[in-house]
C-alpha cells in the first residue's frame, strides 16, 4: 500500500510540474523588428549616380534597422557592425530585380530582427 501512495505521489509531482511549465513554452518569444522602406520611384536606376544614391539609402536604412551603441561598448559596436554588414548584403542582393526594372513594387524592405 505504501509503494502505492508513493507512485501516486511521484505521478503527481510530476503532472503538477507538466502542467506548471506548459504556460511558460506556450507564450511566443517577443522579438522586435526594424524595418526601413527604401524608396526608388524617384531614381533613375539605369545611370551609376541613380544607383549610388539607390545604395547610399541602403546604407542609411542599414544604420536605422541595426542602431547603435556607445564608444564604450566594443562588443555592442562589433554587433553593430555586423548587423549593419548582414543586413546591407541582404538589401543589396533584394536591388537586384528593382534595378533591372523585374520588380512590380519599386521599394525595398530593409529589416532585421532583434
Amino acid at each position: 500500500m505504501e509503494q502505492t501512495f508513493r507512485i501516486i505521489f511521484v505521478a503527481f509531482l510530476a503532472t503538477a510540474g507538466v502542467i506548471k511549465a506548459v504556460p511558460a513554452l506556450a507564450e511566443p518569444v517577443p522579438t522586435n523588428v526594424n524595418v526601413s522602406v527604401v524608396r526608388t520611384a524617384d531614381l533613375n536606376l539605369s545611370t551609376d549616380a541613380g544607383r549610388r544614391q539607390l545604395d547610399q539609402r541602403l546604407v542609411i536604412a542599414a544604420r536605422e534597422v541595426c542602431g547603435a551603441t556607445s564608444d564604450a561598448d566594443l562588443a555592442g559596436k562589433n554587433a553593430v557592425r555586423a548587423c549593419r554588414k548582414d543586413v546591407l548584403a541582404q538589401a543589396r542582393a533584394k536591388t537586384g530585380e528593382v534595378v533591372a526594372g523585374r520588380a512590380a513594387d519599386r521599394t525595398v524592405l530593409v529589416a532585421v530582427a532583434r
